[in-house]
């Protein structure tokens, strides 16, 4: 995983910077520091062949924010007499709350087969957890998105596990990545090793850890839809350090949307939210109701329609089947985008929530040939497509 230093402080200085406005003399310098570090991380993630989306969380998120500042129209210090300072709050013992329920998962998988009533329990936990800490969010008038970036992560994988579905895939891989490390420990001689697994949201792809006769191996959430030749490659790293075709296949999954969706639902989850879908330039209720009647005889019933906080330059929506909410990248809400593209992408969501997802060879397929096929019905395909190829080059 590319770790460029000093990305987040460039953020972070041009974020302090921004809140108290840029002086006239100063606006060069500003647009100068700005455009050099953006070009800067496009020039490093070239060179070792990756997209700023496959940057870990910060970083990436450090990026978008200095790629969509508007240069053109920067706020002006007179304008910024006092400076808002946006309140945060850190949750005690947070990292032992997740160490707590990262070892019950590490139980629960030692055993061939995951029992219903132990799952629930599990749920119950995570779910009395994670009520904590909105209920401290809640009593000083606070939200998740105000929690400290450590706090916000672990609540955001905690919160992801609430839902049902994500904890069983999540336990069930965690528990695939323990017999393939059982297996190749066995092959390479480590039979006496302790092999300790995490899954987790996690800034980067994996870590891993030889402690003695100990061996760490942390993962990042968004693995949990894998295939079993991914995650062996994981584990070989761990084991026997990196090689050339372990690592071709662990970025060629990481740069799949398997991987991504996981992350930008991680991320979606501390977003504070207006849910209504109106956007500065598009209405995202009214694109709904046009394109329900146009393409699925007014048969859908409408999920929840948000727009992101943060613009993306790769995936440009989202949908969530347990929230029932899809999620559109501001990048689309510029009136330089033509309707097309934004009721292109929407359309898109939608077949996702109108085919689901099949599981095939174990493995999870949403695009299948049925959603391809109707994908292909929207009147401007071929447009929409250049767009957001054009688009995804920027």
């Amino acid at each position: 995983m590319l770790q460029i230093r000093g990305l987040v402080k460039a953020a972070q200085k041009a974020q302090e910077q921004l809140k108290i406005g840029v002086a006239p003399a100063e606006v060069p310098a500003f647009q100068k520091f700005v455009l050099t570090s953006v070009e800067t991380v496009e020039s490093l993630c070239a060179d070792a062949k990756v997209t700023p989306h496959q940057l870990p969380v910060r970083s990436r998120q450090a990026y978008y924010f200095l790629k969509n500042i508007d240069l053109h129209n920067l706020p002006s210090s007179a304008s910024h007499l006092t400076r808002v300072q946006v309140q945060t709050v850190g949750i005690k013992n947070i990292k032992t709350q997740q160490r707590g329920i990262l070892w019950e998962i590490l139980r629960l998988v030692s055993s061939l087969k995951l029992e219903d009533i132990d799952i629930s329990k599990l749920s119950n936990t995570i779910y009395e957890v994670v009520t904590a800490i909105e209920k401290i969010c809640c009593e000083q008038n606070l939200t998740p998105v105000n929690l400290t970036s450590s706090s916000r992560q672990v609540y955001a994988w905690m919160k992801f596990l609430t839902v049902e579905a994500n904890l069983k895939l999540h336990l069930q891989t965690t528990q695939r990545l323990r017999l393939i490390a059982q297996s190749l420990c066995g092959y390479y001689g480590h039979e006496t090793v302790n092999y300790v697994i995490e899954l987790t949201n996690l800034s980067g792809l994996y870590r891993s850890r030889w402690l003695g006769n100990r061996i760490n191996l942390i993962v990042s959430e968004g693995f949990i839809n894998a295939n079993d030749d991914v995650l062996t490659a994981l584990v070989k790293i761990s084991l026997q350090g990196k090689s050339p075709e372990a690592t071709r296949i662990i970025r060629e999954y990481a740069s799949l949307d398997e991987y991504s969706d996981i992350l930008l639902e991680l991320d979606l989850i501390t977003e504070t939210a207006t849910e209504d879908g109106k956007g500065k330039y598009y209405n995202l209720d009214r694109l709904f109701d046009k394109i329900n009647h146009e393409y699925f005889a007014d048969r859908l019933t409408k999920p929840r329609l948000m727009w992101s906080q943060f613009q993306t330059y790769r995936k440009f929506g989202h949908y969530e089947p347990a929230r029932n909410r899809i999620v559109i990248s501001l990048t689309l809400d510029e009136i330089a985008i033509p309707e097309l593209v934004v009721e292109f992408v929407l359309y898109h969501e939608l077949l996702h929530k109108y085919h689901g997802e099949k599981w095939v060879n174990g493995r999870r397929m949403v695009h299948t040939p049925d959603f391809r096929h109707d994908e292909t019905k929207f009147k401007f395909y071929d447009e929409a497509e250049a767009w957001l190829s054009k688009l995804a080059s920027r």
